[in-house]
Order: structure tokens, then sequence, then C-alpha cells
């Protein structure tokens, strides 16, 4: 164990009283305590550990405790947050425990603050202690500067009595931690005091107090630990845009990894978790010595696919080959290279690149790719650091289910279940992405080493990273194998309505509210045309069973949506059908979908309620008092009974990933939010979202910036929904409420967003106190007439509601030409600079080759305390490689 607190008693008593002191927020059910190497602390052993009890002192929630220990007494000693039965669910040393773990995170202190930590034990007290208090004081400053004098001043002759040069001058301990001891007399207390961090600069809120009872025996020594020194928090902003959308004037069709020596870009999505796309390397830069034809062949490769779209397979074919003949040239030379050799020995597969497997030059064709790609992408990641840029990567929620993971690990995933998303602000019929769902209780048997392995894996690259749809460490929303929409799914994990719970409210007809309810005046022949005019009922004939017991049933052969598609696609092909196969395929799905419980296919006695099922023919043919006791049931089963499930769930799964690395992670929050949510990933220091026209609140319309937490990225679109042009223009009667009720405004808004919404849409977002500001770089580019010539709906990244919308945008701009834009930037300067969250700077800097190349900068900001000095540090505003990653 490194970095634990250490005390020491002296000769002076025969026993003395040792407090102990924390600041620090628990959720409901959470308590503090100490353990250490002592019996009288536990010896280790958490259960026998001294619980601490809690007081609110002003806005602070204050921990502490005591015990006696002999003369003589040393021992060391850490905090842990427990449950009720004294479980441990996070300790002291665990940086993924809340938001004080953030300056700690790669992003900041590799990044942000650039420099290292050292890592040094607490030093033992070394007093004669005569009637008097031994205060050990501890505070942690991770933007501070390790021979920066950081002190604590206060009400009493030892600590200056409010005068910094007369304060306490404290030591650097190691790990951004701060501390020295005062021997205090029983008259000082009680002491209100803050911390200096250095230039005067006094920390932000109430004084901090210590205080003792004075009616009981004093402790003669106080271990405070008050955490991080309050300060203005730090705010950056950055640009989006998905690595494929780059376009360069180097680039061969696509953006490309290198790319960032005028953008940062973040991760991509591969059919393995752990391999890079070769979409994205650039094929000039495998060797120094390209015979003319490849060069001449690159060229025409470049304008020919310069198009306003990407084509995937055009790109990706002309890449390969050109590599293939590069390969054959240089595979002896590379394949033989002690760089080579040292990533093959850390990503070696032995018995398929084996000399004697059968497709051994094919395969090591592969990993002279990936060995490229990892090599551009780390000369990418590298210059980025140096830049200080954050390099923000995506950790996707789906793996393909035709992956290697998926083939190597196939106890780790539900093979017969697809993920997806309820009903939202998306779609109202649902989403389904067609992944796997996870088998968390097999993952969690190996401690969740893919998880652990993705994460290392990502962190060679990247300082940041966003966890994908995070409800879905909470709970996913699983489907059938067999569903193509994303409707009649359920939540897994979750409670569900047992056959007795349903009998006891009076349920008992579970076919009747299980299976399609097709009553026969719901099939009509003018409904479902057919070419064979003979079939009276085409309904039946061709997809129903007999009208039995007041209802049809489905046929077997197309009983599950994928059966319907199929069946179809063969009367199609027939020329059987008079009219549209979509329009008929959604007539048929809505049949399949007109139920009002699921029933679970691997316990027949379990339920589980639809989605939205009062909106059901089939819920509404039901006697008012089964209506009353479903709803009842429906509400209960998915904004109740779940809450405390699904808590515990992601306190598993998620502290797995986040200790798995340094890097600062951020959580796609949007859609449907549990309440268990949002206060779980304050608890673990995750960073959410918070887009402006999709708002958390359920009682607003469009969100409100300027009250949004600190510890959220805000953006006023994102690359699963419409950019905010297009936004802005597709709906008149929402354009005028939002003028109205954000712009503030009575008048009539204008029908395009002008460069003026623009500028006051993103005014409103730097201006935010999110930690983050992230705008797409089609906002950006909406700031300047001449970059919105361009069909707004084309600037689109995905749509969510579409599985053929192909994620095809490019920028019609090169970076070059917008970063000779001087117009441009200075505007997005003006926005930055005029809200406080940054400084931008516009630098003309020589690159390793001597060639000139202009630097757009942002100099962030730590605003001291009654405007004190401002400690700057540089950062990079450039933009990202995916819709879900972003340049910080």
């Amino acid at each position: 164990m490194a970095n634990l607190g250490l005390f020491s008693g002296t000769k002076t008593a025969k026993s003395v009283n040792v407090s102990f002191r924390l600041p620090y927020y628990t959720q409901w059910g959470q308590s503090l305590l100490v353990c250490g190497s002592e019996p009288v602390l536990g010896s280790w052993d958490v259960k026998k550990g001294l619980l601490l009890s809690p007081v609110h002192q002003g806005e602070e929630l204050i921990w502490s405790g005591s015990i006696s220990v002999p003369s003589e007494f040393s021992g060391e000693y850490s905090y842990y947050v427990v449950d009720d039965k004294k479980s441990v669910l996070r300790w002291e040393m665990e940086r993924s425990a809340g938001g004080d773990a953030i300056p700690f995170r790669s992003a900041f202190k590799d990044v942000i603050f650039r420099r290292s930590w050292g890592l040094n034990v607490e030093r033992p007290l070394g007093f004669r202690i005569i009637d008097a208090v031994v205060v050990h004081f501890k505070i942690c400053c991770p933007n501070v500067e390790e021979e920066t004098s950081v002190y604590v001043i206060g009400s009493t002759a030892k600590l200056g009595q409010w005068k910094v040069q007369d304060g306490l001058k404290l030591n650097y301990a190691g790990d951004s931690v701060w501390q020295a001891d005062a021997l205090m007399q029983k008259g000082d207390f009680p002491i209100k005091y803050p911390f200096e961090g250095g230039n005067f600069s006094l920390e932000t809120g109430a004084h901090r107090d210590l205080s003792i009872d004075s009616s009981k025996v004093p402790p003669r020594y106080i271990f405070l630990s008050d955490g991080m020194m309050r300060e203005m928090p730090w705010r950056g902003a950055g640009v989006a845009i998905p690595m494929f959308s780059v376009r360069s004037e180097a680039d061969l069709g696509v953006g490309e990894f290198l790319d960032l020596k005028l953008l940062v870009i973040g991760a991509v999505l591969s059919l393995s978790v752990f391999a890079l796309h070769p979409l994205y390397l650039r094929v000039e830069a495998l060797s120094e010595n390209l015979p003319e034809t490849i060069k001449k062949e690159i060229q025409e490769a470049r304008e020919q696919l310069d198009g306003k779209d990407v084509d995937y397979e055009a790109t990706l074919a002309t890449k390969l080959s050109i590599a293939k003949k590069v390969f054959v040239q240089e595979k002896d030379l590379i394949l033989n290279s002690r760089s080579f050799q040292k990533y093959f020995s850390e990503n070696e597969v032995e018995k398929l690149v084996s000399k004697d497997s059968l497709h051994h030059d094919i395969i090591r064709f592969h990993y002279y790719i990936q060995f490229h790609l990892h090599t551009q992408l780390t000369e990418a990641a590298e210059y980025a650091r140096k830049k200080g840029v954050i390099l923000k990567g995506d950790l996707p929620i789906g793996v393909d289910r035709n992956s290697v993971d998926t083939w190597v690990y196939p106890n780790l995933f539900r093979m017969n279940t697809s993920t997806g998303a309820p009903p939202d602000y998306f779609d109202k019929n649902g989403q389904n992405w067609g992944f796997p769902t996870y088998n968390w209780e097999e993952m969690s048997k190996d401690n969740y080493a893919w998880w652990r392995a993705r994460l290392t894996q990502m962190a060679k690259y990247f300082t940041a990273y966003r966890i994908d749809h995070i409800l879905g460490f909470f709970r996913i929303w699983e489907l059938p194998e067999h569903a193509m929409t994303g409707l009649i799914g359920k939540f897994r994990p979750s409670i569900p309505l047992s056959k007795e719970e349903l009998e006891r409210e009076g349920i008992w007809d579970f076919d009747r509210l299980s299976l399609p309810y097709i009553r026969q005046e719901f099939v009509q022949v003018t409904d479902f045309s057919l070419k064979d005019l003979e079939l009276l009922d085409p309904y039946c004939v061709n997809f129903l069973n007999d009208y039995q017991k007041g209802r049809y049933v489905f046929k077997e052969d197309c009983d599950t949506e994928k059966k319907i598609a199929s069946k179809l696609k063969m009367l199609a092909e027939k020329s059987m059908l008079l009219e549209s196969e979509d329009k008929i395929r959604r007539d048929l799905f809505d049949l399949l979908k007109n139920i009002v419980l699921i029933r679970d296919p691997e316990d027949e006695s379990k339920f589980y309620p639809r989605f939205n099922l009062e909106d059901t023919s089939s819920f509404q043919d039901l006697d008012d008092d089964s209506k009353n006791v479903l709803k009842r049931l429906y509400y209960d089963y998915y904004f109740h009974r779940q809450e405390n499930l699904w808590r515990q769930n992601a306190l598993k799964t998620l502290p797995a990933l986040l200790d798995s690395s340094d890097m600062l992670a951020c959580g796609e929050d949007l859609g449907l939010i549990p309440a268990c949510v949002h206060p779980v990933m304050q608890e673990l220091g995750l960073i959410g979202l918070r887009i402006q026209r999709m708002p958390s609140e359920p009682d607003l319309e469009f969100g409100i910036p300027s009250q949004y937490n600190y510890m959220t990225v805000c953006a006023p679109s994102c690359h699963d929904c419409s950019t905010l042009r297009a936004w802005w223009e597709e709906d008149e009667e929402r354009r005028c409420r939002y003028f109205k009720s954000v712009v503030g405004s009575d008048g009539i808004p204008p029908s395009r967003c002008v460069p003026e919404i623009a500028h006051f849409v993103l005014r409103q977002h730097v201006e935010a106190p999110s930690m983050w500001a992230i705008f797409p770089l089609q906002d950006l580019l909406a700031l300047k007439e001449e970059y919105t010539t361009r069909p707004a709906a084309e600037e689109t990244i995905n749509d969510p509601t579409n599985p053929k919308h192909y994620w095809r945008y490019r920028v019609h701009v090169t970076l070059e030409s917008l970063m000779n834009d001087k117009e441009l930037i200075s505007s997005i300067k003006g926005l930055v600079r005029g809200s406080g969250r940054s400084q931008p700077s516009v630098e003309e800097e020589t690159d390793d080759q001597g060639n000139q190349e202009t630097i757009v900068m942002i100099t962030g900001k730590h605003q001291a305390a009654k405007g004190q000095e401002k400690i700057s540090f540089e950062k990079q505003l450039t933009g990202v490689p995916r819709p879900e990653t972003y340049v910080l």
C-alpha cells in the first residue's frame, strides 16, 4: 500500500487520543471508516475498522472519529467508503472515487497541468505533547508546482493570524499533497482557516472550521485530510468532428491519423475493439522510398476519391491495394526492425503467425498494417500531448456479433440477444443496434479483464475517453436476436413481474396479454394487397392462422420480425405485392407488437411490461380494473423497483473500467435516465453530456446551459442528431418557441440559422459552468455565411432512427483553409475569450520539417479569488475523429 497515513505517539503520556477528520460526500447508505495496521484500527480488517460519524458544517459533510492509543504507538491507516455491512465500496487510493480524482487523470496531470507527480509516504509526527493538540494539516493541490509554497493561514498565532507570510508553511509530500504539523493550545480552538496556494491566492469558498468538544478530554492528535484545494474550476473548450469527416490536402478519400498535425482526433471503430482501422492509414507514410509509379497512383486516387461524402468501400480497397505493393517492397526491412519486433512481442498470436501456418504472409501483411497504424497514431498522440491537447477516445457500448472478440470470447456475450434503446428523443419506436448484449456475470469472474484490457489499449494513445451509452453499465435494453425494431425489449438486469405477483393482482390470462392481439376488424384486404385477388383474406393465407377464440395468431414461419421481413422479400421477388414492401412490413410489425406483457424467453413464469403499453389496442380493450393494475405495475417496473439493482450493477462494473487506466472518463448519459444514474456518475467522478435540445429535466423543452453542473460537457448538438443549423431550420413552431423562451424575443425568428443565431447559441455554451464546451465543427462553421452553402441536412453525421443512414459526411472545406481563415478564428477567439473559459492566441510555429503552420491555441484559466493572479495552461483548439470523440 502506498501513500498511507502514518502517525506515532510519544513517551509523555500513558495514552493519547487521536482524532480523524475528513470532508467527504457519500450517498445514502454509505459510511466512512478508518482502517489501519494496528488492532485498534482493525489490523487491515475493514470489518473491524473505526466507523466515522458525519456532521454538516456549512456546505461540507465532515466525517470524524477518535481512538485512544498507548504511548510509543505508531501505525498506518487509510480511509474506506463502506456500505451498512462494512463492505468496501471504495478506498482512499482509488482515483475513481468522485470529482476530486479528476486532476489526477492523465488528461490533466499529463496534458493540462503537464507535470509528473512524486510518490512519498507521509512523514511521522515528531512532537512532544504537553497539554496541547498536534494538528496534522493535509491538502491536495494538483495544479500547484512542487516548488510553489503552500500555506495554512488562520485565526491563531500558529497560523499567522491571517497573514500569509506568518502562516504555517506546508511541505510537499508527493502525489500533489502538501502537509505539515502544528502544535495548538486548547485555547486556540475553534480555529478558522483557509489554504493559500502560492502567489497569495487564497482558496475560494467559506473558511474551514476545526473545533474540539470542550466538555471532553481533548485529543492529542488531530489528523486533517482536507481534500482538494478549492479554486475556481478549470474550464476548457474544444471541437468535435468524426475522423472520417476530416478533409485535408494530404488525405486520400478520408481523414487520416496524421491529419493530427492540423487536427487532433480520437478513436476509430473497427471489427476488433483492440485494432485500428486501416481506413485511417496514410499510405504515403509507409515508406520514405516509394517508387514513382506508386506516388502517381496515390495522387490519382486522391483526386478520384475527393468526393462530397466518404466512399468507404473504394477508399479502403484503394489503400489496401497500395499498401500491399509497398509491403512487398518493404516487408523484410520493416518486419525485422527493432521497433516492429517490440510491437509484435506486445501483440503476438503465436499459432496464427507461425511460419508454418497456412496464411502466414497474409497475416504478416495485417500485422504490418496495424504496426504502421500504431506508429502513425502514436506519432499523432505524442504531437498532441506536446502541444497540450487532450486526445479523447471512444468506448463503444456494442461489439459487432461477427467481430474477433465474439469469436474468441463467446462466453462473454449473449449471442441470442440484441442491444438497443427504448423509445426516446431519437426514435419513438426505440432503437435496435444489432450488437449482442454482455454476459456481465461471466465477465465478473475475472474482474472484467476484457474491459480492462480495452482501456489499457486505449491509454496507449488517449488521455481521455467517452463511455458510449453509459446507461448500459446500469442496465441495457435487451431485445431478442430475431427482432429488427427496438420496441419489444426489456431491461437487463431487471426485476420482472412474476406470474404469482400478477395473479395476486387479478391478472391471469397471460396468453391474452403476451401474444399479439389481432381482432378480425384489424385485418382488411385493403390494408394488405396482393396481386392474387383470389385470396380474399391475404393476411390469413400468408401470415395468420385461422380466426379462433376471438383473434388471429401469426403462423410459425412468420411469428417474428425477421421471419416476416424474409417472407415479404420472397413475395416481393414474385411480384405479388401491390403496396410498398416497407409499408406492409410496418403494418405487420405493428400487429406483432400489439401486446401488453413480454414473456421472458428463458423463464415462462416471468413477464415484462411492454414499453408504452397504453398505446396498444390490446391494452385499450381491457377492463378498467386490469388497466389500472397494469399501469401501476408498469410505472413501478420502469421508474421504481429497479433503481437499487441498477445502482449496484453500475458500482460493480464501472469502477473496474475507471481503475484500469488514469484516463479522464466521460459518460454519454442521454435518453431515458434512471434516477440512480447521475448520483452514481457524480460519486465516481464521471463527466456527463448535456445537449440543449435534449434536457434531462422532464419539464423543460430546452436545457439552460447557465444551470449545467460543472462535471459536464455541454454542446449544442452531437453526432446522433442534426446540427445546430439543421435543427433551427427544420421546425418552424419549435424555432419560434426557442426564440421566445431562450432568446427572449417576441419577434419572428429568421428562418435560416444566420451567423448571429449561431453566435448566440454558442455563446450560451461557452459561458456555461460545464468543465468542457465542445462544438461540432459544423456548428462552428455556421458562424460564417461562406460555410453555410451546403444544405444543412447533409451535415448530419448519424440518424439513429435510420439503419440505412451511412456515416459518410465529409467537411466541404479543408483544414488548411480553415486554419488560414483569420475571420473565423477571430470569431471563435472572441466567443471563448469573452466567456472567461480560456484565452486564445494564434501562433506561427515551425514544424519538424521547417514548414510554417498556424496553430490556434487556447489558454485555460484558473481564476483565483478576489481578482488575484491567474494561472494559465496552454491548450490547443482542434477537432476529433469520431462523432463520439472530442478533442479537449
